[in-house]
């Protein structure tokens, strides 16, 4: 075991305090744009729940961006009973501090980790209505959104892009996102931009794909797609995922490259 999963296990082990337990639930929470985990959910903050099975191969990676985290677990009472949390709330009290690397393939991380199946009974209703509204088609909104975030409402990347459709700050400021953890606003707001960026580049998928994930401006600096592995990746995968969803959905097939929906 290495050491730097050793210190996380020390951590969620903290986190859940089961006696021999082969999983543990731990909460995914977000406030203000910032992650924490704790063993309850945290007043304040949008909170999911986390199975951890303490026999995998590899621990997930919960804070949704890739890099070394440093923080400190707290203690404190809440309902009648101890929980921890890696947010010092009111009354809290240090329990100690860490350091932890995380594992690749975060779902928050644009091109990394397994393309995967395609998941259509997420946020049916979200997807349906922005593509109604946007004339994206609603595979390639999936595709988008199964790449940047796995359909993670509170999925927050290292760049700071935030939700389902990983928006980031200028995105949501153009769309008027009150909210970017909500799932409806950042499905729409996200096909919004999509429809956007398809009518810069003429329907030019590639391009859109490239665009949305290194933006518009390194788009017109390399005049294509830039030559960032991660940006590569990221056109590779949605391209994969976008005839997935295709098929799934009883779509006519696409050819190797993408192009715009008939």
């Amino acid at each position: 075991m290495t050491h730097r999963r050793a210190h996380l296990l020390l951590v969620l082990t903290a986190l859940a305090l089961v006696p021999d337990a082969q999983s543990r639930t731990v909460y995914r929470c977000v406030r203000d744009g910032t992650v924490s985990l704790a063993t309850a959910p945290e007043p304040g903050s949008q909170c999911v729940t986390k199975q951890l099975d303490d026999n995998a191969a590899a621990l997930p990676n919960l804070w949704g961006a890739l890099g070394v985290f440093h923080g400190t677990l707290y203690q404190r009472e809440q309902d009648g009973r101890t929980v921890y949390s890696t947010r010092n709330l009111p009354g809290s009290s240090k329990v100690l501090a860490f350091t932890v690397a995380t594992p690749p393939g975060s779902p928050a991380h644009v091109g990394l980790g397994k393309v995967g199946k395609p998941r259509l009974t997420e946020f049916k209703k979200e997807f349906k209505a922005a593509a109604r509204k946007t004339g994206v088609d609603e595979a390639w909104l999936r595709a988008i959104a199964h790449a940047e975030s796995a359909y993670d409402v509170t999925a927050v990347s290292a760049k700071g892009a935030k939700g389902v459709m990983q928006l980031m700050p200028d995105v949501i400021g153009d769309y008027g996102v009150k909210d970017p953890f909500s799932a409806k606003a950042s499905i729409m707001a996200g096909a919004q931009h999509l429809k956007a960026l398809q009518t810069r580049y003429e329907d030019d998928l590639t391009l859109v794909a490239a665009a949305y994930n290194a933006g518009i401006d390194a788009v017109t600096q390399y005049g294509g797609v830039p030559p960032y592995v991660e940006t590569q990746e990221y056109v590779a995968k949605v391209q994969v995922l976008y005839a997935r969803y295709r098929k799934a959905m009883g779509l006519t097939p696409l050819s190797a490259q993408l192009q715009p929906a008939q």
